[in-house]
């Protein structure tokens, strides 16, 4: 029996030359990431254990990014225990305040991960790198501790799911939509510790910015990874970022899948995520006396570049509705040089936005855009649960880039192109 890229790189990491779904096995990582709300558990359980060292200072990433610039003391004081464990071990890679993005933005834009890399994060959207055909996986901030002392993790290979989309995408439709529409369809749990394998000549077609927001939301359906085989999309991504070596791994034709759906989403609409879960998929007409308060275009699912073309797009020569405020926060700090230079962020503040040096902030109610009670905020993010970006009978519609600004303007739900000029 054939297997699948997931199992091929999960066999391969632990000295197998092949591995079944349901096997346990003890993998060795080729990158550990932790973030200012995970990495001190994790330092402080390394401490606790006695450690003395890192096993290999190269493949240890800590990125303080979800609230900095610091919002409080106690949040000071995490970041400053990274930067002091940093400094400690001799991190290789360690991003402060004026170089740091988004972590699941910043790691493939700087070449960090890779294709054929085994990969865990203490942060459950880790799952991204499956976009660059890596098995990447989010774990506990204890297993984080583990893996950064030994260098190694333990799995239960997961089973196989597969994903075909056929047809053409619409104008203003992508990665985005396309992951909604899935979860809407399997539900928050369809994919319970399953990887999610996209397929298809939408796949394809897709660039790589909508492949990462795609797997980037594959844990809001349960999933264990997401993974895109590697293509010249691929290639063209990587090649000129990496940092190291990588290699390409494909699907054996006769691999195993516990479930296969197809779909042709040539009809398909932009997507709206309804209160209070991703799950809750609808296509944007039927969202259209949706009145709004605020709008958030960024997070590590759609705060890179593509995104705030999209959004500079859909605002340019438009101004957004009065008692609405629309937020802006480039992922990393080369896409906000990028937008300056591409004159996006002049487009974002003739309209009224404000933008915001990166992090994660809105996205987990952390700080940067918290909603008061009774208030509803259109967001580019992956999740709408009760009380995530702030009061608990506030309400989150999660959409693309497009749709949001477009929702900007007119103070609803909309579709972009009633105000695309």
């Amino acid at each position: 029996m054939g297997m699948t890229i997931t199992e091929k790189i999960l066999a391969s990491h632990c000295g197998k030359d092949e591995v079944h779904p349901g096997q346990l096995i003890n993998a060795w990582v080729d990158i550990c990431l932790g973030n200012d709300i995970t990495a001190p558990i994790a330092i402080d359980e390394m401490e606790q254990a006695g450690a003395e060292k890192v096993f290999d200072n190269e493949k240890i990433v800590l990125v303080p990014d979800h609230f900095t610039p610091n919002k409080d003391i106690k949040s000071a004081g995490q970041a400053a225990q990274l930067r002091r464990f940093a400094r400690k071990h001799h991190l290789k890679y360690y991003f402060e305040v004026g170089e740091m993005g988004i972590e699941h933005a910043l790691l493939p834009e700087q070449g960090i991960v890779l294709p054929g890399d085994c990969i865990i994060g203490a942060d459950s959207h880790t799952c991204t790198y499956g976009a660059l055909g890596a098995f990447s996986t989010g774990v506990g901030s204890t297993d984080l501790a583990a893996a950064m002392l030994t260098g190694e993790a333990w799995f239960k290979v997961p089973e196989q799911m597969r994903f075909v989309y056929g047809g053409l995408l619409q104008k203003w439709v992508g990665g985005k939509d396309l992951i909604l529409f899935t979860i809407g369809k399997i539900g928050v749990d369809g994919a319970l510790y399953r990887t999610m394998n996209f397929n298809g000549s939408v796949i394809r077609s897709l660039p790589m910015e909508d492949r990462l927001s795609m797997c980037n939301m594959v844990i809001e359906a349960g999933g264990k990874n997401g993974m895109i085989e590697p293509d010249e999309v691929t290639e063209e991504y990587v090649h000129p970022r990496a940092q190291r070596q990588y290699k390409f791994y494909r699907h054996d034709p006769d691999a195993a899948y516990i479930a296969t759906y197809e779909w042709d989403v040539s009809d398909m609409e932009p997507q709206v995520a309804f209160p209070h879960l991703p799950s809750n998929a609808h296509p944007v007409s039927e969202a259209a006396d949706v009145m709004i308060d605020q709008v958030f275009i960024g997070s590590c699912t759609n705060g890179r570049l593509s995104d705030l073309r999209q959004a500079a797009r859909v605002l340019k020569g438009n101004h957004v509705a009065k008692y609405v405020r629309c937020i802006i926060i480039p992922a990393t700090q080369l896409v906000y040089r990028q937008a300056i230079e591409e004159g996006l962020t002049d487009i974002f503040l003739d309209a009224g936005c404000a933008v915001s040096t990166p992090t994660c902030g809105p996205c987990l109610g952390g700080h940067m855009g918290i909603l008061a009670e009774g208030e509803r905020c259109v967001a580019t993010s992956n999740r709408n649960f009760v009380g995530r970006m702030g009061h608990v009978k506030s309400e989150i519609y999660l959409a693309n880039a497009a749709v949001a600004a477009a929702s900007a303007v007119t103070g609803r739900i909309t579709h972009p192109e009633e105000v695309a000029k």
